[in-house]
């Protein structure tokens, strides 16, 4: 079985039900399903709000805590399997399911149905809502505001171009960890991207390697638009056959450049040679 302790919801002491007789723990628990409630929230590999970030969740998104301790959960993301502890105060009980999802970089959710309303959330792409009802150009979502109907869609309508989304990120500040328009790194600029489109997509990069689609050659050759080019710890996407789209540290935010010259600066540091191409499934050829 997996053992990457990234995705697997077990610990010395405790660990989740299903993974009986898979991983020893002192007890097994079934866990309890919570929505994040606020725009966004870190992911935590220690219960330390000082801790460095692993992932964010965003508003709306499950998560299956298998223990509220101290202020804090410990679980497992539905979305991607990325575990870690969550700020008990970011969750809440779910209600209704999703509806829609935030289909722009960011919006906001608003306490009244007017564009000169106060803001109660700022959210980001993909975050999940419920709706309820419309008044005029507003969406009402459950127990949490209003927000713009041009901003969202029904989670089932999903963009036909993961390229074309994560090119609406252009310019937003690298962050590592971060899934959001506010800061975003390298793999969670992909996962959100192949999210929207409707792709599933692990979170981290060499997930991403093993994982998506078809592999083929670690080269800078007969590369076409959405391969995903790899790093020792870093991933691009294809904007065509020569430009790279990429949350990097370089430029501290999300860039195109040709690829000739990332890889060549990149080889010049730590990050070293190409080490993989994939090819989603979605662009092979049949």
């Amino acid at each position: 079985m997996n053992e990457d302790r990234r995705r697997l919801p077990a610990r010395g002491d405790i660990a989740a039900v299903h993974l009986r007789g898979k991983v020893a723990a002192e007890r097994f628990v079934a866990g309890r399903g919570f929505h994040v409630s606020v725009g966004w929230v870190p992911l935590l590999r220690v219960p330390d709000a000082a801790a460095p970030i692993d992932t964010e969740l965003l508003f709306g998104e499950t998560f299956h805590a298998y223990e509220v301790r101290n202020g804090w959960a410990w679980g497992q993301a539905e979305s991607d399997g990325y575990v870690g502890y969550v700020r008990e105060d970011a969750l809440m009980a779910p209600a209704a399911a999703p509806t829609h999802m935030i289909s722009v970089p960011r919006s906001f959710l608003l306490a009244e149905p007017k564009v000169t309303a106060r803001m109660r959330h700022c959210v980001s792409m993909n975050s999940l809502l419920t709706v309820t009802g419309q008044q005029d150009m507003f969406c009402a979502v459950s127990s949490s505001g209003w927000i713009h109907k041009d901003h969202i869609v029904p989670i089932e309508q999903h963009a036909p171009d993961f390229v074309a989304v994560a090119a609406l990120f252009l310019g937003v500040p690298y962050l590592w960890g971060g899934r959001t328009s506010l800061g975003i790194d390298c793999s969670g600029l992909v996962q959100i991207a192949m999210q929207r489109a409707g792709l599933a997509c692990p979170r981290d990069s060499d997930m991403q390697a093993a994982e998506i689609g078809t592999p083929r050659p670690a080269a800078a050759e007969g590369l076409q638009r959405g391969d995903l080019v790899f790093w020792r710890g870093h991933v691009g996407i294809m904007m065509d056959s020569e430009n790279l789209l990429h949350a990097n540290a370089h430029h501290m935010c999300v860039a195109s450049e040709p690829l000739s010259q990332a890889a060549t600066r990149i080889a010049a540091g730590e990050g070293g040679k190409i080490i993989a191409v994939r090819r989603p499934d979605t662009l092979c050829r049949k």
